[in-house]
């Protein structure tokens, strides 16, 4: 509650659902009592029209009924009332009523009532005037300089003016360049019109010019479209507020100066009568209507300025002196002298609040009533919170963390892959070691259904494998356009890429401005980084993949692979990748299985993920949906673990060079300083064999940089051969255990989480924290286990025993039943025993050798289906140290 209110003094609601604007408002003696009260005017927009003459009992008191003097109901709605000298021949006050379409004059007189029902006022209508055109706003004066009456300048809704001389109309002027209608108001000390254009500016215009200029009702329409209307009058002055005014008012203090008052949207600005800015105010709060008015200081000017805060602010100038709150918004704001009390602010709101008030402090003190306290049922409030808890996860299992949409994408993706090789290859290098280096085009077309602003697209592959360009920026300015860009990709190393898959990214912003992305995959064919090669009876690594389908001929599943120099062979076949590793593929006669095997661990992926892929799509093809891949040999642990370590090991070299360059680099500054030192004295001493150790040193510097640069090639290598076994050894995994699709993403999220390791962040201790975190969740047994808190930071292993132990014993629980899911129920039930009896992780030295002895056991039982050696067993387990 404010202390600064507006004291009360009258108040009353007129009407319901009525509306009020800035011109319904007006304050006069209209009946010509002569005992200098003025009386309140009301129109409203409902068309009625009253007239208050407040007298309360004490202050604060509402409206009686001997308080409303008139009311009558007009047909058409008020815009504006004025009261002023309008009748010729008398210099009694007359009440003008501006309607849409008509201009009326009335006399408001009263009859001294003898009985106790008082006074009776009744209004007469002294003339009108029909209007041509849709009227906005009016004002009133002496134009021209006439003595003892007012003249009335009615504005138009298309920036015409029309003046009136009292009961006959005079003339009509089209303001030049008027697109919407401003505040006007008159200056009689400079005789001329001011309003504010649909410029934004402030414009003068004399009577003297508005008269002799040509007449705007002899013209013909079209001819006053063609030129202008008003192309003759000429503006007096203009001054450029850069806002659009609310309302303008002109005061004249003396006879030698006025002053223009402007109220913008954002400031108030106060005029000299030629056009200067004598001074402006940026207002805090959106203004709602003013009034200027005497000051008791001389040379300065009050004026009171309603806001849309309720508040009314008076200030001096530019200072502001006084704040009162009042309990609405005013749309118009007058200050009068109401029985014998002069000075009386009275306010109207948009909705018909009508008030009389004057400035001065409330000290009403507020005083918070006392709350009832209550006790919390915390039963009560724990089970609300279960049953929320329990409504969002059920939301979140059904909807997902997005809520899906049926609209249509406002923009399309698709990819296609060219099924020939380039004919003029666009590798840089078109040799990898003897062989030349192909490459496809691919070709990406986008469709948008809206236009769209700057739509970026971004292409990514697999390293090794590049692309001639990766970036492109489409400028989509309307709908239903199609776009299609082309590219290249070609492989740049000795070695093969973890995958074959590419992804095409589209981000853009809707016509609304939230960004959206859209992207689509494409797959590159085998032969852009493989050619046909010789089978190889002897190979160290085997992979055998057992089928519920017949033997299907490799010639047809792989038909660009065929080796037309031996005798065609429809069950062996070799590949070589571009760089020189071998892989063979076998395909039994009699049973339904496949071989893959190579030299190197990580290149049977590839070959064996194609196989798998070309088999359902020929099944597919042939109507068959039963069509299933299963594994049964043992887990290659200890092939996948060499690569772990030798992917570490370079991980471990690349950290020791980077601190040795670093050293190196310390010393090599130090020997600088100390010759320079040396150089800058003006006693020439002995070197002492600096410069010898500078060069020494210099050589030192640039050898370790070539090492960092070697290993660090080397480590991105070894990485990618990693992210190959790794997509190998899951999907071993998979076939072994029948994995769903979603427990196979878990996995994936889990073992490649990384498109590029580095010093900070590695492979090895963010595979290890998810690993970790599987096997204390979903893969977990006993609540002690879920109780044990992993560590928030990641941190680079001493080594990898740690990894390779957890991800041995993530394959034992998967194969005693264990199931991968990321729902919280899973770890919920402490007592939760997994299918097949799953071990817990082992909590002391027993623990350990019944572990120790069961995987041993569990990984011997599975016996190779082929002639080939048997793959090197499982590492005992020796337990996750905690």
């Amino acid at each position: 509650m404010s202390l600064f209110k507006a004291r009360d003094w009258w108040s009353t609601v007129l009407g319901e659902k009525e509306e009020f604007d800035q011109g319904c408002l007006c304050l006069a003696d209209v009946d010509n009592s002569g005992n200098g009260q003025d009386k309140i005017i009301v129109g409203s927009f409902m068309g009625y029209l009253r007239i208050f003459n407040p007298h309360p009992v004490k202050t604060g008191d509402g409206a009686q009924a001997e308080d409303l003097l008139l009311e009558v109901q007009l047909r058409d709605p008020i815009l504006q009332v004025e009261v002023g000298k309008f009748v010729s021949g008398t210099e009694m006050l007359h009440l003008a009523v501006l309607h849409s379409r008509k201009l009326c004059v009335y006399s408001v007189s009263g009859t001294l009532g003898n009985v106790e029902h008082g006074n009776q006022y009744q209004i007469k209508l002294m003339y009108e005037h029909n209007l041509q055109r849709t009227a906005c706003n009016m004002t009133y004066g002496s134009f021209g300089g006439v003595r003892g009456r007012d003249l009335i300048c009615i504005q138009s809704m298309d920036g015409m003016l029309m003046v009136f001389e009292q009961e006959s109309y005079a003339f009509g002027r089209f303001l030049p360049g008027s697109l919407l209608p401003g505040p006007l108001a008159y200056s009689s000390r400079t005789d001329s019109f001011i309003t504010v254009s649909s410029c934004r500016q402030v414009e003068s215009y004399k009577y003297q010019v508005l008269a002799f200029a040509t007449d705007a009702d002899k013209r013909q329409e079209t001819e006053q479209q063609k030129l202008g209307s008003g192309k003759r009058l000429v503006v007096d002055w203009t001054l450029n507020i850069g806002e659009q005014a609310l309302d303008i008012c002109i005061m004249s203090f003396n006879q030698s100066a006025s002053s223009v008052f402007v109220l913008g949207e954002r400031n108030f600005f106060c005029l000299k009568d030629n056009g200067q800015i004598q001074f402006m105010k940026k207002l805090d709060c959106s203004p709602s209507c003013f009034l200027p008015y005497c000051s008791v200081s001389e040379g300065t000017i009050n004026t009171l300025i309603g806001n849309h805060s309720s508040l009314l602010h008076v200030y001096q100038d530019v200072t502001l002196k006084w704040a009162s709150q009042l309990p609405h918004v005013p749309v118009a704001v007058r200050v009068g002298s109401l029985r014998d009390l002069k000075g009386v602010i009275v306010t109207l709101s948009e909705d018909g609040h009508l008030q009389c008030s004057y400035l001065g402090t409330d000290p009403s003190l507020f005083q918070a009533p006392k709350v009832e306290s209550r006790e919390l049922n915390y039963d009560t409030l724990d089970a609300e919170l279960k049953e929320l808890q329990r409504i969002i996860k059920d939301v979140n299992k059904s909807q997902g963390v997005w809520p899906m949409t049926e609209r249509e994408d406002d923009l399309t993706i698709s990819a296609v892959v060219s099924p020939d090789f380039d004919s003029v290859s666009q590798a840089p290098d078109v040799e990898v070691g003897t062989d030349l280096v192909p490459s496809v085009t691919v070709k990406v077309t986008l469709q948008n259904r809206v236009a769209l602003q700057k739509a970026k697209l971004s292409v990514y592959v697999q390293p090794p494998l590049v692309l001639s360009r990766d970036q492109f920026t489409f400028e989509l300015t309307a709908p239903e356009m199609t776009r299609t860009v082309a590219f290249s990709v070609f492989l740049k190393g000795s070695y093969a890429p973890p995958e074959l898959e590419g992804n095409a990214v589209v981000s853009y912003a809707r016509p609304t401005g939230i960004p959206r992305v859209t992207q689509c995959k494409f797959r590159l064919p085998l032969k852009l980084i493989c050619l046909p090669g010789q089978p190889s009876k002897i190979a160290s690594h085997k992979l055998t993949i057992d089928t519920n389908k017949p033997p299907v001929s490799l010639l047809s599943l792989f038909p660009g692979f065929a080796n037309q120099s031996e005798d065609e062979q429809v069950n062996v076949m070799g590949f070589r990748f571009l760089g020189g590793s071998q892989v063979t593929l076998l395909a039994s006669k009699t049973s339904q299985r496949y071989r893959i095997q190579s030299e190197q661990f990580e290149d049977l992926w590839l070959i064996t993920n194609e196989l798998i892929i070309r088999l359902q799509e020929y099944f597919e093809k042939q109507g068959s949906k039963d069509f299933a891949c299963s594994f049964s040999g043992s887990m290659p642990l200890q092939e996948y673990f060499a690569l772990i370590d030798h992917h570490f090991e370079l991980r471990i070299n690349g950290e020791k060079l980077e601190e040795l360059l670093s050293e190196r680099a310390v010393q090599f500054r130090a020997i600088q300083r100390r010759l320079l030192t040396r150089f800058k004295d003006k006693t020439p001493a002995p070197l002492q064999h600096l410069d010898t150790l500078l060069d020494g040193t210099y050589k030192q510097v640039m050898a370790l940089a070539d090492a960092v640069e070697e290993n660090q090639a080397s480590v991105f290598q070894a990485f990618s051969r990693l992210r190959s076994a790794t997509h190998l050894l899951l999907l071993l995994v998979g076939l072994w255990q029948k994995l769903s699709a979603d427990q196979v993403a878990i996995l994936e999220a889990a073992f490649l989480p990384l498109q590029h390791d580095t010093q900070e962040l590695g492979w090895e201790e963010t595979v290890d924290a998810a690993v970790s975190h599987l096997l204390k969740t979903c893969l977990s047994k006993s609540s002690k286990e879920q109780a044990l808190n992993l560590s928030s930071q990641l941190s680079k292993p001493r080594d990898t025993s740690r990894l390779k132990k957890h991800i041995t014993l993530l394959c034992d629980r998967l194969a005693k039943g264990g199931r991968l899911c990321l729902s919280t129920d899973a770890a919920a039930p402490p007592t939760m025993v997994m299918p097949g009896g799953c071990a817990p992780i082992p909590e002391s030295d027993l623990e350990e050798r019944a572990t120790e002895q069961d995987s041993t056991e569990l990984f011997s039982s599975h016996k190779h289906l082929t002639a080939e050696p048997p793959t090197p067993e499982v590492a005992p387990l020796q337990g996750v140290s905690e």
